[in-house]
């Protein structure tokens, strides 16, 4: 298989060359970061209210007063499939002054 050369092409290609069968549905994790709970559980809100699709879990990160959200989807891990999620989530979290800290898939 050919992956594009980006960050998330070269995660893919580290899965397949794994034997991760890319081909068929897994629950794959977008990580989200915040420096205050409450911007995060502004975030996991907005996410439980518009995508009931995705299963939430918000924890303090092991950096002190740094705030986690993971959002699982279970999806076909395809290129452009996670790259339009993982702008989604990164544009939502934006809007609560969050970032994206990347992606993967729980094992």
């Amino acid at each position: 298989m050919n992956f594009p050369d980006d960050d998330t092409g070269q995660v893919l290609a580290e899965m397949h060359q794994a034997g991760i069968d890319l081909s068929v549905s897994h629950e794959v994790v977008f990580f989200q970061l915040f420096e205050q709970q409450a911007q995060a559980k502004a975030m996991a809100d907005f996410i439980q209210e518009t995508m009931p699709e995705v299963s939430i879990s918000l924890h303090p990160d092991e950096t002190p007063n740094v705030w986690d959200l993971d959002c699982t989807v279970s999806m076909v891990p395809a290129y452009e499939d996670v790259v339009a999620r993982e702008q989604q989530f990164e544009s939502i979290a934006a809007k609560f002054d969050g970032y994206n800290d990347g992606w993967g898939i729980e094992a």
